[in-house]
């Protein structure tokens, strides 16, 4: 069972940045495409960004490019999101998922990555 502790969160501003990271729990990121996917209240969770096992490969969400920002590195076995320019609509938990042979594309595109989630990280946008 793949398993991540997600950080990073907290309360921020309109228009503040937040750095997240994704460190993985007894297995190796590498080989895996890793997502971030975020909850938001009374709404179905959605894909934010996805990365490649390489790191060569992104996708975002259309509400989200130009701010958001993921990378990894396989070394240290964890990936991160930068988010910028943070919006109220942002608020959410953020979480992690990692599947094998498969495009970051269909990746943020899928409803269901993952069996099982970690605790994830809260985000909250708010002035």
């Amino acid at each position: 069972q793949l398993q991540f502790v997600e950080s990073g969160g907290g309360l921020v501003q309109p228009g503040g940045s937040l750095r997240l990271s994704c460190a993985a729990s007894g297995f190796i990121l590498a080989g895996y495409t890793i997502g971030w996917f975020r909850q938001a209240p009374g709404k179905e969770r959605e894909g934010v960004s996805c990365i490649s096992s390489d790191g060569g490969t992104t996708n975002y969400a259309d509400s989200v490019k130009g701010r958001f920002t993921i990378s990894r590195d396989n070394a240290r076995n964890i990936v991160h999101l930068q988010m910028n320019s943070l919006k109220p609509e942002d608020t959410g938990i953020y979480y992690c998922a990692a599947r094998r042979i498969i495009t970051p594309q269909t990746m943020c595109a899928l409803s269901r990555p993952s069996t099982s989630w970690g605790q994830g990280t809260q985000v909250t946008v708010s002035s």
